[in-house]
């Protein structure tokens, strides 16, 4: 009885569970690293939210303008935080509006 054909087809089997294993390890560094993003984006909109809700505190009460319309008062930056609170944001509602995708990841490109 000729045993050669058992070994070889042993060494595909393996040769094939090993390549499907190595493509899973890829796969996960891949989400990791997606996790590690999106959990670092919540922290910056964690941060955004509380800075934003330390702003709102200091806006004055609406003025009884009776054409509703509320003024606040001017800022130095105001400008430089619009363009960067727009950069930051504009990934996001491509993200939010792509849905449902199956891209997950939150990287400026």
């Amino acid at each position: 009885m000729n045993l050669n054909p058992l070994p070889q087809a042993l060494d595909l089997q393996e040769d094939t569970v090993r390549a499907l294993a190595d493509d899973l390890r890829n796969q996960i560094d891949t989400l990791q690293t997606q996790l590690r993003e999106a959990e670092l984006r919540l922290k910056h909109l964690a941060i955004t939210r509380t800075t934003i809700t330390c702003l709102a505190d200091r806006i004055p009460a609406p003025s009884a303008d009776p054409s509703g319309s509320l003024e606040l008062p001017e800022h130095p930056d105001h400008p430089r935080i619009l363009a960067v609170f727009n950069d930051t944001t504009d990934p996001l509602r491509a993200a939010t509006s792509a849905r449902p995708s199956t891209s997950s990841s939150f990287r400026n490109t």
